[in-house]
């Protein structure tokens, strides 16, 4: 039996007999062992090679980004792994005045979460890189993703939805910081790791489930503001006390409507 599906396997199991997340793999994990993403090869005797040539690489880069004087000593740490993947991948603007765009205002969120996270920069920067590069991998599932987030809390509460479109404010939710953040900004870093797991596991679905149940959780407090502006501010800054709860009860939703899938994209 393959690795992955030993992993899916197990997952499988303890959530059947009722211990669901007892062999969740952290993200980090998963993106430091998945052979998938390309940070480390399927050999484990080559592991601490490549890891060294990952730390030169690393080095090269921003030592390249202080030569042309584009980070410094007091360049925040998340500024220097955006620009060290833009370097690396042809996109270094001519100036680090240029206004960022909306892609690289993304990595930035997602870095700033994984930097609490990861404490080595070297082992942040490339599990970064290849998160971001597993997000667009579902770069034409995401425009999909607010058609099933309404479809999904349709079903669940229908007088929510009803509230939110009487309000104009199903079109003005804050679908870039859920969908294209992966919730980065929005949910602590505890609650995150779960939801990132199922993401780098193949499964976008899991935020419309994470989104889905925040209106549920708070369905109390939404349903008391009469206007799109308020009730996308309030979402936009949840509590974070009950995180942890809202990524459980968005688990059990994704297996109530799409079964226990291996993962569902």
């Amino acid at each position: 039996m393959t690795e992955d599906s030993q992993r899916n396997f197990r997952s499988v199991y303890y959530e059947k007999v009722g211990f669901r997340g007892v062999e969740e793999k952290k993200s980090l994990e998963i993106l430091l062992k998945d052979d998938r993403l390309g940070i480390l090869p399927p050999h484990h005797e080559s592991h601490a090679r490549v890891m060294l040539y990952r730390k030169e690489q690393y080095s090269d880069v921003l030592h390249a980004l202080k030569v042309i004087r584009f980070v410094s000593d007091a360049t925040p740490q998340v500024e220097v792994y955006l620009r060290m993947c833009q370097l690396e991948s042809g996109r270094l603007p001519r100036s680090p005045s240029f206004p960022l765009d909306p892609e690289d205002e993304v990595f930035l969120a997602i870095a700033k979460a994984m930097e609490e996270m990861v404490e080595d920069s070297v082992d942040c920067y490339w599990i970064i890189r290849c998160f971001v590069n597993q997000l667009n991998k579902y770069r034409d599932s995401l425009p999909q993703l607010p058609k099933a987030f309404e479809q999904y809390l349709n079903l669940e509460d229908s007088r929510l939805l009803s509230h939110l479109k009487t309000c104009s404010a199903v079109s003005k939710l804050p679908y870039d910081l859920w969908f294209k953040r992966c919730f980065a900004g929005c949910l602590p870093e505890s609650s995150l790791q779960r939801v990132w797991d199922k993401v780098i596991s193949g499964s976008c679905k899991i935020l419309v489930f994470v989104a889905v149940e925040i209106l549920l959780t708070f369905k109390i407090k939404v349903m008391a503001l009469n206007s799109a502006e308020k009730i996308t501010k309030f979402l936009e800054n949840i509590p974070q006390d009950s995180s942890d709860a809202i990524v459980s009860k968005a688990i059990d939703l994704w297996h109530k409507h799409c079964g226990t899938p291996v993962h569902s994209a």
